[in-house]
């Protein structure tokens, strides 16, 4: 089952999504999950409160040293090896994270 999504996390995820727009990022829907593609590819995505990243090595490791970020599992029972999970108490950085995550995906 889906973790539920709050306004305040939908309202954040909005601005993230159009904050990239510009860069020819679009809404698009993944596991039945609201994600930004860029292409055919993904690069971040919601995950009931929180928001799931693709990055590199780098500001992978980055992201997993904040309080309540983890590697992303979707519930396969195996965490996504290049997606980390930013919970919403970590909103403030997500357009950092979605603008890497673009860079990676679409380099």
């Amino acid at each position: 089952m889906m973790p539920k999504v709050s306004e305040e996390a939908i309202a954040e995820y909005d601005a993230v999504a159009a904050g990239l727009e510009s860069a020819g990022v679009v809404r698009g829907s993944m596991f039945g999950m609201p994600c930004l593609k860029t292409g055919k590819k993904v690069l971040a995505g919601m995950f009931g409160d929180a928001m799931t990243f693709k990055l590199p090595p780098e500001p992978r490791e980055k992201a997993l040293a904040l309080p309540g970020v983890e590697a992303f599992d979707p519930g396969m029972g195996r965490p996504m090896k290049e997606w980390v999970v930013i919970p919403l108490t970590q909103s403030a950085v997500w357009p950092d994270y979605a603008a890497e995550a673009l860079e990676y995906v679409a380099g």
